[in-house]
């Protein structure tokens, strides 16, 4: 059951997205409940207020191109009043087992999924993984909002596991290339830059992605895109998984889909997407982002085709300029 609505007092410049009781009931009309099998062109760009458990059983089969799954760790939490408790890890690894066993016939035979965990939670669902699927990788990225400890290392980083249902998928490297500035510029005998590009802002080279990703910036107050999801992941870390993954025009779908990442990034990167999410205010939430994609489709940290470093010089003025188009103010890199 969700809160109800209650105001939280929020500092002036504090841009966090939420839904006023009026665009709740708006939105929400916009929101699906499936009750029996479904085509896949009544559920295109859609978001379904569900219970995954029960949507997923109707569900059309072999439409997914990309699978993005951010399924609760185990972990006890409170999703917005819907309560996750931690389990035995057997029980979790049955919960989970079941997960997959819904979603697996979704898939194109070329499909490729992405699977979000922590630590603890990767050396359950590995096995799993590995009895379904080619597990081609394991990317750490930097969770920098990780809380310190007095007897234990920080827990700052959280994983994504690249999976693919067979050896014929889809991995566009040169989408997702990052923008690094170079440190000591190393010329060739004539001169010239070799591997790098001189220009006004600093010395930059594009690099191929690596599993090891620490240019992420969680959301937070001052960003538009950050809500109050405990556990929302960045859009560009979505975006990623979703330009290296799929095509233009592909179909991703995200079975748990909090606050609207996936679907939003969809949007703006041209890709067909299918949400599901039990919190009928998350819900709405990410009806709202969408609405707002016409306005401003731009990613932080994304630009002229390339990620950039968190807080470059570059990405800064980037971001900057673009938003202050659209007279947006954004704070962070």
């Amino acid at each position: 059951m969700s809160h109800p609505h209650t105001e939280k007092q929020r500092a002036p410049r504090n841009r966090t997205l939420t839904c006023s009781s009026e665009e709740t009931q708006q939105f929400g009309r916009n929101l699906l409940r499936l009750s029996q099998l479904t085509e896949i062109s009544s559920l295109e760009n859609s978001i379904i207020n569900q219970d995954f458990f029960e949507a997923a059983q109707y569900l059309p089969r072999g439409f997914v191109d990309l699978l993005v799954i951010d399924p609760p760790y185990n972990l006890s939490k409170d999703y917005n009043g819907h309560l996750f408790q931690a389990k035995d890890q057997r029980d979790y690894e049955t919960w989970f087992l079941k997960v997959i066993e819904l979603l697996q016939p979704t898939l194109k035979a070329n499909a490729t999924l992405y699977v979000c965990s922590d630590w603890k939670t990767s050396m359950l669902i590995a096995p799993i993984l590995e009895q379904s699927f080619v597990v081609r990788n394991r990317i750490t990225w930097e969770r920098e909002k990780g809380r310190g400890a007095k007897s234990n290392w920080k827990n700052n980083t959280e994983d994504i596991w690249f999976c693919t249902l067979s050896d014929d998928f889809t991995f566009n490297v040169d989408s997702v290339k990052l923008k690094r500035k170079v440190i000591a510029p190393y010329r060739d005998s004539d001169g010239m830059p070799k591997d790098w590009s001189e220009g006004e802002e600093g010395n930059f080279r594009l690099t191929h992605p690596s599993n090891i990703w620490t240019d992420i910036t969680i959301p937070f107050w001052s960003m538009p895109e950050n809500t109050d999801h405990p556990t929302q992941k960045p859009e560009k870390l979505i975006a990623k998984l979703i330009l290296a993954s799929s095509l233009e025009n592909g179909f991703v779908l995200d079975p748990f889909l909090g606050s609207g990442t996936t679907a939003v990034v969809c949007r703006k990167l041209k890709r067909r997407f299918l949400g599901i999410e039990q919190n009928r205010d998350y819900c709405c939430w990410s009806q709202k982002r969408l609405s707002l994609v016409s306005g401003d489709s731009s990613i932080q940290g994304y630009a002229d085709g390339v990620f950039w470093e968190r807080n470059s010089l570059k990405a800064q003025k980037l971001e900057t300029k673009s938003l202050d188009s659209l007279k947006i103010r954004v704070i962070g890199g």
